[in-house]
This record gives structure tokens, C-alpha cells and sequence, in this order.
């Protein structure tokens, strides 16, 4: 039975790739540039590497769908804080660099150290952490406090969207290049080779484990978390201030949807400062009085949306589609299609099945007697829909956050996901069995009706967007 090791992709993935070079495992396909997510170990037979997102690799082995991994100490103990029983075991730190967790505010805000939480009611937390972030809230006895989890970009959300940001950073000075106040150290660790319980107990693991184990350095205390005590509550005053009532909130996406988005934003007149084709800055400045902007994930935008934080987005059919699904009564809705960032939502599987339809590989997962289907996908609401939607008899839902390619044949049977051209599909041995949604960028705006200071100028925006067409599409998926 060949040993499985999951890898972490993105800025872990070169360290770990030297690391391994160190223990004398040379990994082939790993940080080349491939877009394929698996790697070859020279030299050792029976050993299988996949690459996967940091924050899916505990969960990957706590399922035992792994036998070891390599991954951050704050995904780890994000997955943790919750189960504490999963069959997680963590053999050792890594002699790699430590990474820390801390609790920041707004640099300009009221908040200046831990102490000037207490009695201060009400408080927002966000964070890609939220397990975390609600260990340190119960922990410091915050009092009517409100976590809310988003997919990335937290250090964006203060001091207008949330008081408190749980973010990722090297140093203390990191935290104020984002534009935040340190206020605590909530966890502090270098990256950790974990393992499966029950693979340690029964599998030979020495091909990759003895020569890991046997790297020098990296050795610390084993739980890096640093959790404060309850705080006093003298009288506080809420933080959050009124915006005026005649300003419109604007959020832009980053990633691969930012230069669609700012080629509509010229398309419809709107000069912004910091945000063009080649880059962005978190708040670019608007030419247009009266217009504020933030940059943040497309997938957070309904969210924010809906908690009334904006007023209007540019963001994703498939982003919309997924919040409503999990929230069908959300007040938000898309009022104009953009046209940019083109994909299609589709069912992809391995290339080697022989199924051109999702028809026809239903059918042959039940004539294999297959007992669940294993949907994985970075859109869990949709792949539901889906699943439920062309009647999957048993099927088990395997949320991700990305590096998708890498799940389908082994770990899952079916991905929901995004394609463009297909050439990462290509790359990683899939193909499309059923195109199902046509994406496009979109303008979304709350159903509620804004103050009648604000509906002017927002109205006006709809219809400087409506009329801005559809730009063509820019990004490559």
C-alpha cells in the first residue's frame, strides 16, 4: 500500500521544497511552474504526493486520506480548537520559518492594547481563522461579541467593516505594513510534519518519515497557542460610528477578477486611484464625491452585502449563486451583468473514465456499486445543488479551498469547478463532463431600500454600469 504525504501549496511550498532536498527526498514537479498538483519522489518507490492548500491538509489526514502532511501550525490548530479528538498526530516542527497569528485593530482606532477591550460590547472579529478567533473571544470573555469568517483578506476589514482582524504575519511589523495595530500574539509556530493515527500505528512510514525525523532544528514547545486570560469590564463605549448617510460603499474583487473589474470601472467612467489593470491598493480613491471603495475576496462580497457593510459589489455569478443557496432569504441580488471574468461552473472528472456525460458516469458509479459519491468542491452550496439536483443516490460533500486538480481521481470522484480554457485540467488528467453554469461578473446590491441621501448617487452608479457594456473577458482559469 503505497505511503501518501500531502504538500502544501503556495509561499510554504519553495521552503518545503528545499526542506525535503535537505532530508535527501527529491521531489520532481513540485515548484517547477507546473500546473499539474503531483509531484514525483525520485528514487523511492510506493510513495504518493499530492498538493493541496495549507488550510485542507490537516483535514486531508485527519480523514486518513493521507498517511503524513506538512503544513502551518495555525491551519493546524484552527482544525484542532474544534476536534480536539481527530487522529491528528504532530510529530514535529519543522526547521522552517514560524509564522504567528495576531489580534490586530485599525491603527487609528480606539483599541491601542488588549486591555482596551474590556466592556467594549459588541465587537467585530474577522478572520480566515475562525475557530481561532472564537477560542481567543471566549477566552478574553468579550461581550457581545459577533466572529465573522471570511475567505481571505482580513487585514481589509477595519476599522469600517470590524473593530478586531485575526491575521497571519512574521512579525509584529508585518501587521502594521497592513495597516493594523498589533494588540496580542494569539499563536506563534513553525510549519509541522503531522500524521494519521492510525497510518503511524499500522503502515511502514520510514521512507519519507525517517529522514524527515532525522533533519536537525525545528525542535519547540508542542502547542503554540496563547490564549489570554478574561479581561476586566470597566464601562466601554461601542466602536462603530455612523457613516453618513450620503455616502455609497463600492467593493472591488482582487485576484484573478481585478482586471475585468477595473476595465469595467473604466467602461463605466469611474477613475480610481490605486486600482487599474496592473495593480490595487486595499482603498482606492474615487474621483466621484460622495463614492468610498475597498478592495476584498469576490467570494466575501454577498456576505458583506447583506450585513448592510456595502451597498454595491462587483463580484461573481457563481460567488452569488453560492451565498444564496446557503441563505435563500438573503437580501441581496444582482442588478447588472458585467460580462467580465468569464468561466463556466462544471463537473469534472478523471480523464481516464469512460463517461462524456454526467449521465453516463452516474450510471457507471452505480454499476460499480460505488456506495457515496465524493463531491469536492470550492463552491459546497452549489456541489450540493448539484448533487441533489441530478439526483446523486448517496453522495459525500468534500468542501476545499483550493488547488482543486489535485483531489480527483483518488480523493474525491467528481470536482465542482470553474474552467476556462482547461488547460489545468489538462495538465492534471480531467476533463468537463457538463458545463452547468455560465459566470459572469456581476453588480449586487441589497434589496433594501438606502436613505433617501444615498439613493440618488447609487442609482446613478446602477445605471453608469448598465450602460459601461460587457468588457471582454481577461482572466486565464
Amino acid at each position: 500500500m503505497a505511503l501518501k504525504l500531502a504538500l502544501p501549496a503556495g509561499q510554504l511550498a519553495r521552503p518545503t521544497d528545499e526542506l525535503l532536498r535537505r532530508a535527501g527526498l527529491i521531489v520532481r514537479g513540485y515548484t517547477d511552474g507546473s500546473r499539474s498538483y503531483r509531484p514525483r519522489l525520485s528514487g523511492r518507490r510506493g510513495v504518493l504526493l499530492r498538493v493541496f492548500r495549507e488550510k485542507d491538509i490537516p483535514i486531508q489526514i485527519a480523514l486518513g486520506n493521507y498517511d503524513l502532511g506538512i503544513c502551518g501550525l495555525a491551519w493546524l490548530k484552527e482544525l484542532l480548537t474544534r476536534y480536539p479528538s481527530e487522529a491528528v498526530v504532530q510529530l514535529r516542527a519543522l526547521p522552517l520559518g514560524p509564522s504567528s497569528l495576531y489580534v490586530a485593530a485599525a491603527s487609528d482606532s480606539g483599541l491601542t492594547s488588549l486591555d482596551s477591550l474590556a466592556g467594549v460590547p459588541g465587537l467585530r472579529l474577522v478572520s480566515e481563522y475562525p475557530n481561532l478567533t472564537e477560542a481567543f473571544a471566549l477566552s478574553a470573555r468579550l461581550p457581545a461579541y459577533r466572529v465573522f469568517a471570511v475567505s481571505g483578506a482580513a487585514e481589509a476589514y477595519p476599522p469600517e467593516d470590524a473593530d478586531l482582524a485575526v491575521v497571519a504575519a512574521g512579525s509584529e511589523e508585518e501587521v502594521r505594513e497592513q495597516g493594523l495595530r498589533p494588540l496580542c500574539r494569539l499563536l506563534v509556530g513553525s510549519p509541522w510534519l503531522i500524521g494519521h493515527r492510525r497510518s503511524l500505528e499500522g503502515k511502514d512510514l520510514s521512507t519519507v518519515l525517517g529522514p524527515l525525523m532525522a533533519l536537525e532544528g525545528g525542535r519547540q514547545r508542542e502547542d503554540g497557542l496563547e490564549l489570554p486570560a478574561g479581561l476586566a469590564a470597566p464601562p466601554g463605549s461601542p466602536l462603530a460610528t455612523e457613516r453618513p448617510s450620503t455616502t455609497v460603499r463600492l467593493a472591488l474583487p482582487d485576484g484573478h477578477q481585478q482586471p475585468s473589474a477595473a476595465a469595467i470601472l473604466r467602461a463605466a467612467g469611474l477613475s480610481c486611484e490605486g486600482y487599474d489593470e496592473q495593480g490595487w491598493v486595499r482603498r482606492p480613491r474615487s474621483s466621484l464625491e460622495g463614492l468610498d471603495l475597498k478592495v476584498i475576496r469576490p467570494q466575501d462580497m454577498p456576505q458583506q452585502v447583506a450585513l448592510g457593510n456595502f451597498d454595491l459589489v462587483v463580484s461573481g455569478r457563481d460567488c452569488l449563486m453560492e451565498h444564496l443557496l446557503q441563505f435563500p432569504s438573503s437580501p441581496v441580488e444582482e442588478v447588472v451583468d458585467l460580462g467580465g471574468g468569464q468561466f463556466d461552473l462544471s463537473a469534472v472528472v478523471s480523464e481516464d473514465m469512460p463517461a462524456d456525460s454526467l449521465a453516463e458516469a452516474v450510471e457507471l458509479w452505480r454499476r460499480q456499486g460505488l456506495k457515496a459519491i465524493r463531491v469536492a468542491s470550492e463552491f459546497p452550496a452549489i456541489a450540493d445543488h448539484y448533487a441533489r439536483q441530478n439526483h446523486f443516490w448517496r453522495y459525500q460533500l468534500i468542501p476545499i479551498s483550493g488547488a482543486s486538480e489535485g483531489f480527483v481521481p483518488e480523493d474525491a470522484d467528481v470536482l465542482i469547478e470553474g474552467v476556462q480554457t482547461g488547460r489545468t485540467l489538462a495538465e492534471n488528467k480531467l476533463k468537463t463532463i457538463d458545463r452547468f453554469l455560465h459566470s459572469t461578473s456581476c453588480l449586487i446590491a441589497s434589496k433594501r431600500r438606502p436613505p433617501p441621501g444615498r439613493a440618488k448617487l447609487l442609482s446613478q452608479l446602477i445605471e453608469r454600469f448598465r450602460q459601461a457594456g460587457s468588457p471582454p473577458p481577461t482572466a486565464d482559469r
